[in-house]
């Protein structure tokens, strides 16, 4: 009888959803490599013969999508293409044991806090060596770094607690650490991610300190921007304004998910504020820093919302005129307080909505963006595509809002540079111009 040669196990981690699941796949990448396994993030090769999946549960597309790809995988078991499935994530601690009895052949599933079990099955150890250390699965001149785990909020249409459990702060000195060590390995701009950055520090120190954590992060040698994202309006912290404004390394930037503009729909939604808060507190952020850029986040459709409450949202956003602006349509979740409540509103016209406000915010956009024109602006380079370099100023994060395009046949630069770009035309969303330094 033949010897069976032992081959050594090839592992692809694929992630599905947000910047916060792809820290989470970072971790189970840095761990099981420093226990010595041969692992990727999404290897197209074709010779990896365990696949983790690590899913997303937040909106029935997104649940859909990870649902999808896991059977994609279970299908190429089948196939004999792979050996085990296993997976992780969102969706998988909500619905574990709904997708156990639905996709019996996937081998193991995890929820969001059980990597030590999974690394169990490569007969690993979880090292707190490690702790603090991340392979990036991106290039290295930025980095997401997820400042708490969890939230204790109780908006009505959010799932997000019963994936994610409550909210958990990583002490400060744990993440100057982390910020030093991507510092030394070349990373200029940390992007600071939670579920909810407002609540930073409040359970491990009694009181908020996301200001305190900032002023720590912009004082590491060599990181040249600090970008703060997922900001809960109610309670907001204003030091942490005031911070940004005194570090020139903290970008004029703030992500503050507003969720709605009429004050109807946001008690409905259990946000703890109303319009009228919410407009006074961007008018007092624009106030200490003119110029700064806003992004939010806006939901159409959700139980509450007429037409009354639709044009009040339409009208808030015609008159804050948001920098940056991103529009969801409302997906009605199992065991959500919203879930009680009747989904009355048909998908179409969620959607017909969305793109109402969106095309509201194209006009806000370009005209923003006309008044940059003639103005130079410092610029991360990010990447080259299709015959350009394509970077973003400090008012702009990676992959959700505007980006710099420079002509590659008349400059040349390099990736995770920092380059002065004259601006020569805009669109609604993207900047052309020309490299002066």
């Amino acid at each position: 009888m033949k010897a069976r040669t032992l081959k050594k196990d090839k592992v692809n981690i694929i992630t599905m959803g947000c910047s916060k699941n792809l820290v989470d796949s970072e971790v189970m990448l840095t761990q099981l490599k420093g226990n010595g396994i041969d692992v990727s993030h999404e290897s197209q090769q074709e010779d990896n013969n365990i696949v983790i999946i690590n899913t997303c549960g937040f909106i029935d597309n997104a649940k859909q999508e990870s649902v999808d790809t896991i059977l994609q995988y279970v299908d190429a078991k089948e196939q004999g293409l792979v050996e085990k499935v296993y997976v992780t994530g969102c969706l998988s601690q909500r619905y574990k044991d709904d997708l156990e009895k639905e996709i019996p052949q996937v081998d193991a599933f995890f929820g969001t806090r059980d990597l030590p079990a999974l690394l169990k099955k490569f007969k690993a150890d979880y090292k707190h060596e490690l702790v603090g250390e991340r392979l990036l699965t991106h290039p290295s001149h930025y980095a997401y770094m997820k400042i708490s785990e969890g939230c204790d909020r109780p908006c009505s249409f959010c799932a997000i607690p019963l994936m994610r459990g409550g909210h958990v702060s990583k002490p400060i000195e744990e993440l100057v650490k982390e910020a030093e060590h991507k510092a030394a390995n070349g990373t200029r701009e940390l992007l600071l991610i939670a579920q909810d950055s407002t609540y930073y520090g409040l359970d491990l120190y009694k009181k908020r300190r996301l200001a305190d954590l900032m002023t720590s992060l912009a004082d590491v040698n060599g990181i040249d921007w600090v970008r703060l994202h997922y900001a809960y309006p109610t309670g907001f912290p204003m030091d942490v304004i005031d911070v940004m404004a005194e570090h020139p390394n903290i970008c004029n930037y703030l992500d503050i998910p507003l969720q709605h503009g009429s004050s109807d729909v946001l008690k409905i939604m259990r946000r703890g504020t109303s319009r009228e808060k919410q407009e006074d507190l961007i008018h007092s952020i624009r106030e200490k820093i003119p110029g700064i850029a806003i992004r939010t986040t806006l939901i159409a459709g959700h139980p509450g919302e007429g037409e009354k409450e639709y044009q009040e949202m339409v009208d808030f956003v015609e008159r804050m005129k948001f920098e940056r602006l991103g529009v969801f349509t409302y997906s009605h979740e199992e065991d959500t307080h919203a879930f009680s409540m009747e989904d009355n509103i048909p998908e179409e016209e969620k959607q017909a909505r969305a793109n109402n406000l969106m095309e509201v915010q194209e006009q806000i956009s370009f005209d923003l963006n006309q008044e940059k024109v003639g103005k130079t602006f410092k610029v991360l380079v990010d990447k080259k595509e299709n015959g350009y370099f394509v970077g973003r100023t400090e008012f702009d994060s990676v992959e959700v809002d505007n980006e710099v395009l420079i002509d590659a046949s008349k400059h040349y630069c390099r990736i995770g540079d920092f380059v002065d770009v004259k601006v020569n035309d805009a669109t609604e969303f993207d900047l052309y111009g020309d490299v002066i330094s």
